[in-house]
């Protein structure tokens, strides 16, 4: 055996070969390029000049990506019915609250008392509690009825300018509070944002949620109910009762694979295993027909039985 056999490829080894240093030589290209772009952006992020705060080094000791400053929370006196945005952004607000108390505000919204700002949404109680002691009411936003002075036609003019003026100052200011006290309830099965609204943390947003699920459900059974409502505030919750039996509307022997699933607590598989009991099986009689289907485990019937109609 010669070393020329040793070493000797037929033709398709050496295509095998070839294409692997070709596969090899295009990987290595990559490299070296990709490489290349790296380095020129990493200089061109250097070149940056970061900008530098009072007291800080010196552009050559300072790390090389841009500083940014923390927003610094400030407490000052403010009217949330003329307050800019500045100055709600410097109290810590976010800038999307800020945008809903200009759009509360351009809507005809109007903070007649420090109560009221605790409706903004996302606002906390440990945050209202820390801007409280700051709100300023105006005067000028009390309702007019405070004014009020019942009609004296002996008085001239000049007097009755005088008598206005000195009941301006003696006018006790009258408290306008839209919100239940502590102690005081609504009924959740009340459906009706206007009387939601009035419990204490419940602005627009919430009392449509609540009165959108409710519908979806048929009404509420239970306060913890409101739990189900994403990031609902639950500090709230004390405020609601549940003061009168809900009747059953979910037909389960009627409606349609698509309506059965529009209820909250039944999904598609759940849905689509009761049509097929009842196409196989028949009417359903009782939620514990069910319960041998592993659709329908016992905590899933117990949440479904106040809402099921039979007939």
């Amino acid at each position: 055996m010669t070393w020329r056999d040793l070493i000797y490829l037929n033709k398709s080894d050496r295509q095998v070969l070839l294409a692997l240093l070709v596969v090899g030589v295009i990987a290595l290209a990559a490299f070296f390029f990709a490489g290349g772009k790296d380095e020129a952006a990493k200089d061109r992020f250097d070149a940056v000049e970061v900008p530098l705060q009072h007291g800080q080094r010196t552009a050559s000791s300072a790390p090389k990506y841009y500083y940014v400053e923390g927003r610094r929370v400030e407490r000052f006196a403010f009217d949330p019915n003329t307050a800019d945005s500045t100055q709600l952004l410097r109290l810590g607000l976010q800038p999307w609250q800020v945008r809903n108390i200009y759009k509360y505000r351009a809507a005809g919204g109007i903070y007649r008392e420090k109560a009221d700002f605790a409706n903004l949404y996302g606002l906390t109680v440990k945050q209202y509690r820390e801007l409280e002691p700051y709100i300023q009411i105006s005067p000028d936003y009390r309702p007019a009825s405070t004014l009020h002075l019942p009609r004296q036609h002996a008085r001239s003019e000049a007097s009755l300018s005088a008598s206005v003026a000195d009941s301006a100052q003696t006018v006790p200011p009258v408290v306008y509070s839209p919100k239940i006290k502590a102690g005081e309830t609504v009924d959740l099965n009340a459906l009706d944002t206007t009387v939601y609204k009035t419990v204490p943390g419940i602005g627009s947003f919430f009392a449509r949620r609540i009165l959108d699920y409710g519908r979806r459900l048929g009404g509420y059974v239970s306060v913890d109910q409101l739990r189900e409502i994403d990031d609902f505030p639950m500090e709230s919750a004390i405020f609601f009762i549940v003061s009168a039996k809900i009747e059953p509307s979910l037909k389960i022997n009627r409606l349609s694979l698509n309506d059965l699933k529009r209820h909250p607590y039944i999904n598609y598989y759940m849905a689509r295993a009761i049509v097929d009991y009842r196409r196989q099986q028949g009417p359903i009689h009782d939620l514990h027909d069910l319960s041998l289907l592993p659709e329908f485990p016992e905590d899933i019937i117990a949440r479904l039985r106040p809402y099921v109609s039979y007939e």
